[in-house]
């Protein structure tokens, strides 16, 4: 696995992909090795649930997805 950058060598540029990461792997344990393809299934549901059910305070109140589609 190779340390997350971005072009400018800077890590604290992907503030936000990393806090995205965080919360999948605290909040749904994404931070496992899948032994199974029962574990991937789950882990793209969990994915889905973050980005088009659950709602974002900061987003008022709105999914990801809903603020995406939106501003497309």
């Amino acid at each position: 696995m190779n340390v997350s950058r971005t072009e400018q060598n800077h890590c604290y540029e992907n503030a936000k992909v990393k806090r995205v990461n965080g919360i999948l792997k605290d909040e749904f344990y994404l931070d496992q090795t899948f032994d199974s393809v029962a574990q991937t299934n789950r882990a793209e549901n969990v994915i889905k649930l973050y980005n088009e059910i659950r709602l974002y305070l900061s987003l008022d109140y709105k999914t990801g997805y809903m603020v995406y589609k939106l501003s497309a």
